[in-house]
């Protein structure tokens, strides 16, 4: 059944339930992206699992989130029972065995998982704009602020270098609008705000450093050549399904970003597992959408093949479903005029089978069975087949705790992400130039107290700016205290300097006609 340069996927039956063939994934199409939809129950994840198998068996690593918990159980041997030894003995699986995998367990709350991190940086405007569900107008003071921290050399990296950065936007409003267009600090404040919606999500331990190398997730197992499969744990990442939406789309986009072009590789150099897909595109908008069309549409050429998890095949736009040569559809209940279109367009993206009747196929099938259609010659579409899906070699259930524990210490990754990281960045920096013009006006208010009289051509210098944006090199000179060998003017000419300062009213000309009167006696 292990056919070179093939994943086995599952057998498909006769009508007469005979044995018919073999259904295989051809893993030069590997890269082409897929589909696994069903509703609950019917062996998304069973069959999420055997691919991720069949992946890691043929050395491309894997990433998959485990919603529910129950992926963890391929990093331990299966058990050998009655149904799944049926099921192979039903589509001829002969060398059917239990094994384990090498597994990375990944947890951005750092509780299941090694620590999963990013920066506000390497996230960018549009994602966190996304993230923070930002308004038009929000989403282009974000955007001012990336820019700003580009030009000021401010590297952001976590939410509170972005606080402070939006708070130096907010004191400096005026003086920035001049440049970037209307900054409102309502607007301002309102991202504040969702900042802090966001540090109560969990979202403040996701940004920071280290942050994750795109190489810790290629990675393959040195002694026996399997790919090694990394695991997100997604429990309680899903309490909040716009950072979990957010934070895979960003991977993804830094794969686009980061790995070079390889054409059509023999296989794929990674495959990316986006369960619960349809949280990706829930309330996006156009733009996003475009993003995701971009990625999934060019990154096949980077070697990368993603597979879409989801319960309904309407979840997915039409423009990135085009995408998705490779297909397993599970059953569907169709109750609802919606569940009834869903069957429809489901069965029209096959190519059809003279044997059945492929929308009636997808009410009926029963768990561990789907329509599966794979790319062939030439990337052609295979005609859909209605297949039992093979067991996995796996076992099929989560890990406990300890063993979950056992994998973590065992791990190629262990202690390079676990311990946070807090360089100088824009926080810090911010802060020390913040307090540079305290100090400085602090220095000019005692000085005063002695010599009430400003160097000459010296104006308002209570804010301070950053290097290249309103007042810059002037105000940095003037932002210094005086130095020690500036010499006091005497108490007679500071006298006359006030004195001359009152000539421009009637009572101070009356003075001056007063004191000078007086020296001609």
């Amino acid at each position: 059944m292990n056919d070179t340069g093939k994943l086995f996927i599952g057998g498909s039956r006769n009508p007469d339930d005979t044995l018919n063939k073999a259904e295989h994934l051809d893993l030069k199409f590997g890269n082409r992206h897929g589909l696994v939809t069903g509703a609950t129950g019917t062996g998304k994840t069973v069959t999420l699992q055997v691919l991720a198998e069949g992946f890691s068996k043929a050395g491309v690593p894997v990433f998959a989130a485990d919603i529910k918990g129950d992926l963890s159980g391929i990093a331990a041997k299966g058990e050998s029972k009655d149904f799944l030894l049926k099921r192979a003995e039903q589509i001829g699986f002969e060398d059917y065995d239990f094994e384990q995998f090498p597994v990375i367990f990944w947890d951005i709350f750092g509780e299941k998982g090694h620590r999963v991190r990013t920066t506000i940086a390497e996230m960018g405007p549009l994602l966190l704009s996304r993230l923070m569900d930002a308004s038009e107008p929000q989403e282009g003071v974000i955007n001012i602020a990336f820019k700003l921290a580009d030009r000021a050399n401010l590297p952001l990296l976590d939410l509170k270098d972005f606080s402070s950065l939006l708070n130096y936007m907010a004191e400096n409003a005026s003086e920035l609008s001049k440049e970037f267009g209307l900054i409102s600090k309502a607007s301002v404040a309102s991202i504040q705000r969702s900042l802090l919606v966001l540090e109560t999500q969990g979202a403040k331990q996701f940004f920071g450093e280290p942050a994750l190398k795109i190489s810790d997730i290629m990675r393959t197992n040195p002694n026996n050549g399997y790919g090694q499969i990394s695991i997100l744990a997604a429990d309680k990442l899903m309490m909040n399904p716009r950072l979990y939406a957010t934070f895979l789309l960003w991977l993804l986009s830094e794969l686009f970003e980061e790995l070079p072009e390889v054409g059509d590789p023999e296989k794929p150099k990674l495959v990316f597992f986006f369960d619960e897909a349809h949280l990706l595109f829930n309330d996006a908008p156009k733009v996003l959408i475009e993003r995701v069309e971009q990625v999934v549409r060019l990154i096949r050429s980077k070697g990368v093949g993603v597979y879409f998890v989801t319960q309904n095949p309407l979840d997915v736009p039409e423009t990135v479903l085009a995408q998705l040569g490779n297909r397993v559809q599970h059953a569907l209940r169709a109750y609802t005029p919606r569940e009834q279109k869903a069957v429809r367009t489901a069965a029209e993206t096959f190519r059809p089978n003279p044997a059945f009747d492929c929308a009636t196929a997808i009410t009926q099938l029963g768990t561990g069975e789907a329509l599966v259609s794979t790319l062939g010659d030439k990337g052609v579409p295979s005609m859909v087949e209605r297949t039992l899906i093979r067991p996995p070699s796996g076992r099929i259930g989560p890990l406990n705790e300890q063993e979950r524990q056992a994998v973590m210490d065992k791990s190629p990754v262990l202690g390079l992400y676990d311990e946070d990281l807090d360089r100088e960045s824009a926080f810090e920096i911010l802060a020390a130039r913040a307090k540079e013009a305290a100090d400085a006006a602090a220095a000019r208010k005692a000085q005063d107290e002695l010599d009430p009289s400003p160097p000459a051509g010296s104006g308002d210098t209570t804010g301070w700016t950053l290097p290249g944006f309103g007042r810059d090199d002037d105000a940095k000179d003037r932002r210094q205290p005086r130095k020690a060998g500036y010499q006091r003017e005497t108490i007679i000419e500071a006298a006359m300097k006030s004195v001359t300062r009152t000539v421009a009213t009637q009572v101070g000309r009356a003075i001056v006609r007063g004191i000078l009167g007086s020296l001609k006696r």
